[in-house]
């Protein structure tokens, strides 16, 4: 599994996005980046994080930074929850799994006891030269949008 750290080149990725489209680290180069991962659309802690994010935006914009969010799930997935949500962040999906791989991401969990493999919530801070400025891992929801945009703001 990938271990990343603070001061890597962020592994560049392009993916499928909600509404068609699609992103790229290198297409975003030259601004900062908040790749988030979450582990599925509609659940209550992503559904949270999305909508904190989407809320904090214009801050984001001030700093420099674009949010965009990964999980396994599919186009058509994202299309529903952000329009369910009214969220503005990009959604990302990577059904296969490889830049979730890339940016090590996916791992053991464990629930109630039991181990299973799972996506692991993280956010990354990719700094406008596409180097790793600030990772979080085993993000825990309630104020870890505060804590990104300050990072973010700083770098």
């Amino acid at each position: 599994m990938t271990v990343l750290k603070d001061g890597d080149k962020a592994p560049d990725f392009t993916l499928q996005t909600d509404g068609g489209g699609k992103v790229s680290l290198s297409g975003l180069k030259g601004r900062k980046v908040v790749l988030y991962f979450y582990p599925a659309d509609d659940t209550k802690g992503c559904t949270t994080e999305a909508i904190d994010f989407t809320a904090a935006i214009p801050a984001f914009d001030k700093a420099g930074a674009v949010i965009v969010g990964v999980s396994p799930d599919s186009v058509a997935s994202h299309d529903k929850f952000k329009a369910k949500h009214a969220l503005g962040v990009i959604l990302a999906a990577d059904p296969d799994r490889a830049t979730i791989e890339r940016y090590g991401v996916w791992g053991e969990k464990t629930l109630y006891g039991r181990k299973f493999m799972g996506l692991i919530r993280s956010t990354f801070l990719i700094g406008a030269d596409g180097r790793i400025v600030r990772i979080w891992r085993n993000v825990r929801v309630k104020g870890h949008v505060p804590a990104v945009l300050e990072a973010a703001e700083a770098a």
